[in-house]
């Protein structure tokens, strides 16, 4: 079997004092949709951030295409063809639609290309173009996500992480979310995705993996994760 993608293999992680990550290990292959489910404060984010070096772990490995990222900054991993789509959005509220998606395109691999990457963000969101002047801040909840996904494609991302895209969307706003996710994945992008809604996540992504406290309790395969009664039970409510 080819090697993984992204490796994540035995991560502790840390904040300050506090441990968020025992021994975390997960893998995502070349093509895949993945989801990690758990509660909140399972450890989610901080494992997304764990592999975009805003938060390195102080043990084990995180590899990607079998290079190890724990010396690189996270900049370096950007550099690579990783991209967050952070929780929040966190987008640059003061600056415009258009300048906000320019930032996506700072690193040297893709300036060159920048402008034929926001004409396809503006292709696949055409709202975006028609607010490319508009303050960031003052976009509506849905506008503000299609802004924070097109910045991460400016990156021509390999690897597109997307933590908790459709929270505080309305149900048809998330169904668009997904359906957007979905496209990126048939466009050729390996993706890394927390959701709230498991049910869709699980509807969109191959494999899953179940994080509690800062552990791995389950992985497999999205049919298998919505057959499990443990979480139907916990997380889709059945």
């Amino acid at each position: 079997m080819s090697e993984p993608l992204l490796s994540v293999d035995g991560i502790d992680v840390f904040y300050g004092d506090i441990q968020v990550l025992y021994g975390l290990s997960l893998e995502v292959r070349e093509g895949e949709i993945v989801t990690l489910l758990g509660s909140n404060g399972a450890g989610k984010t901080t494992t997304l951030r764990a592999i975009s070096g805003i938060r390195p772990p102080s043990a084990g490995d995180v590899r990607f295409r079998g290079r190890s990222l724990v010396k690189l900054p996270a900049a370096a991993r950007a550099e690579l063809g990783i991209s967050l789509v952070p929780e929040g959005r966190e987008l640059w509220p003061q600056l415009t639609v258009r300048e906000n998606l320019d930032l996506g395109a700072y690193h040297p691999r893709v300036r060159k290309s920048a402008a034929r990457n926001l004409e396809k963000v503006y292709a696949m969101f055409p709202r975006l173009q028609e607010r490319s002047a508009q303050v960031a801040g003052s976009l509506s909840g849905g506008e503000q996500q299609m802004c924070a996904i097109g910045r991460a494609l400016m990156g021509e991302p390999t690897l597109l992480m997307l933590d908790e895209p459709s929270l505080g969307l309305s149900p048809i706003l998330v169904e668009q979310v997904m359906r957007t996710v979905a496209d990126l994945h048939a466009a050729g992008i390996t993706i890394l995705l927390v959701e709230q809604n498991l049910r869709k996540a699980l509807e969109i992504a191959q494999r899953g993996t179940v994080i509690e406290t800062g552990r791995v309790r389950l992985e497999g395969t999205s049919a298998e994760l919505a057959a499990n009664p443990e979480i139907r039970a916990a997380y889709l409510g059945i």
